[in-house]
């Protein structure tokens, strides 16, 4: 515990930046899930409070995931609409994942290349960038969160910035204006100046600033107005019994029904990718390069579902943009995660209404700032200096992130990987050495065949072996090869019987004959 609070200092300021972008994602989430809006807010204070101490990720921060918000949707609709009965489903998928847990599923991390998970993590940056330039401008008829580039009102995300532009509200300007030079300013000026500007939080400052102008706005001192959209909207309760009556529970006499394991499935192998990949991605951008048994996120998850479901919460995973939110502005530990879960669980209790005093604008520049920590230019620049192998994966990655969403892209740039991984073994199946020539003028070629042969290599070796002239030596050395496919032995087998009509004498070394 005493480890918990020894970087206190550096976890308490992340966490209150990472209370401020979960609130508004939390509820726009819920929003776009057709869940109670304070659906959202359970989720972020189980995925604080219980997900933050069971998880081994030390920046790691959970909540509920715009990737899942489709799903939700279409899972609630065919249970029948009832909010309830889905919940029982949340229930189901927390325990599969506790299973998956304790079944060691967490390997499954590894198998993404490297360059697909910089892709997510920059796709996601630009689309933080994107998503956010309407809330700063001060219209955005889409929800806060979302991560789709085509979206249900037949808009998109570029259409949607330029509505923004020709719509703009001068009041979010304004703030945004003014919280983007604050962040500036104390980022790059003012904590090098004074060590005390360190210990006090940019976008904490920001917050008050963007308050106090929504004040002055409202009480006419400054001549601009906020509309109800373009600031925080959380539920108020009016007492203790008021805000317990949110809490809902599940339905468990629907669990006759079929359908409800089907979507508890469905909704613990995509949060469980999901989750598994913004672990990978979150100790990428992890100063400390820690790592995160994998194992023991899923039973943390699992465990945060199946609360979550009981008391009427939408399903969590690890998210990357409060994840990353948290490493940018300087956590250390996974205290900053669970404090932000208390900021949330104490905010809605007792100071809803201050909250919702918070201009969008206000939260939008510091998503910007997370937006281009995530994507800096200087990137692309890097990842095209390591080649092709590397570049090619990594853009597929970033542009299909931005014109689809986060699985399809993460998806299209681990099919682009995979290609990469086929080609370079196809290339690399063997060598062929140098030709010697004998006294009675015969030509020798020596095919030296790789470690590992699969059935991919099968038309590069054919090609090899199509090459050499009538009337020569062929020697094939599998002295090296720890694995040939059958389908190459049984090419090299028929090779040499056909060898003959064309007078070449074929030696093999350590040949593996075919069962």
């Amino acid at each position: 515990m005493k480890d918990l609070f020894k970087n206190i200092k550096h976890d308490l300021p992340a966490s209150i930046v990472v209370f401020f972008v979960a609130v508004p994602l939390c509820l726009g989430i819920a929003l776009a899930s057709g869940a109670p809006l304070f659906s959202g807010i359970i989720a972020g204070i189980v995925g604080g409070i219980v997900v933050g101490p069971a998880s081994g990720s030390p920046l790691g921060v959970s909540g509920p995931a715009a990737g899942l918000a489709v799903i939700v949707l279409t899972s609630i609709a065919s249970l029948g609409g009832s909010w309830e009965a889905f919940l029982t489903a949340v229930v189901l998928a927390g325990i599969i994942q506790l299973i998956m847990g304790y079944a060691k599923a967490g390997f499954i991390a590894y198998f993404f290349p490297s360059s697909v998970i910089k892709g997510m993590l920059t796709g996601i940056g630009l689309l933080i960038i994107l998503k956010q330039i309407p809330h700063a401008l001060g219209w955005d008829k889409d929800f806060e969160g979302d991560v789709s580039f085509f979206q249900a009102d037949g808009e998109n995300t570029f259409s949607g910035i330029i509505n923004a532009f020709q719509f703009f509200t001068s009041g979010a300007v304004l703030i945004a204006g003014i919280s983007l030079a604050i962040l500036i300013l104390w980022e790059t000026v003012l904590t090098k100046k004074h060590k005390i500007f360190g210990m006090i939080n940019g976008p904490l400052v920001v917050v008050i600033v963007g308050i106090l102008m929504n004040y002055l706005y409202q009480n006419g001192i400054l001549n601009f107005t906020l509309a109800a959209d373009q600031v925080v909207s959380i539920p108020v309760p009016e007492n203790l019994a008021g805000f317990l009556s949110e809490f809902r529970s599940p339905d468990f006499s629907i669990l006759s029904n079929l359908e409800v394991y089907k979507v508890a499935i469905v909704l613990a192998i995509v949060a469980s990718l999901e989750t598994l990949l913004c672990v990978e991605a979150t100790d990428k951008l992890d100063p400390y390069k820690r790592i995160t048994p994998t194992n023991r996120e899923l039973k943390a998850q699992g465990l945060g579902n199946v609360v979550s479901g009981l008391i009427g919460g939408l399903p969590i995973t690890q998210v990357i943009v409060r994840s990353s939110a948290n490493i940018s502005f300087g956590g250390k530990t996974k205290m900053s995660a669970i404090l932000h879960g208390f900021f949330l669980l104490i905010s809605a209790v007792t100071i809803a209404d201050v909250l919702n005093m918070i201009p969008l604008a206000s939260l939008a520049t510091i998503l910007l700032l997370v937006g281009y920590k995530l994507a800096k230019p200087s990137l692309f620049k890097e990842m095209y200096k390591l080649g092709w192998e590397q570049f090619i994966p990594f853009t597929a990655t970033v542009v299909a992130i931005l014109t689809t969403d986060l699985l399809r892209g993460i998806i299209v740039g681990l099919l682009v990987g995979i290609f990469y991984t086929l080609r370079h073994s196809y290339r690399n199946s063997h060598h062929m050495k140098k030709i010697v020539t004998t006294e009675d003028g015969r030509q020798t070629y020596e095919l030296v065949l790789a470690e590992e042969v699969s059935f991919f290599n099968k038309a590069n070796v054919i090609e090899a072996l199509n090459i050499i002239p009538e009337n020569s030596k062929v020697i094939i050395d599998c002295s090296k090869s720890k694995s040939i496919a059958y389908d190459v032995v049984e090419l090299i087998k028929n090779y040499e019987s056909n060898a003959k009509t064309k007078n070449i004498t074929v030696e093999k070394i350590n040949f593996i004959e075919p069962a």
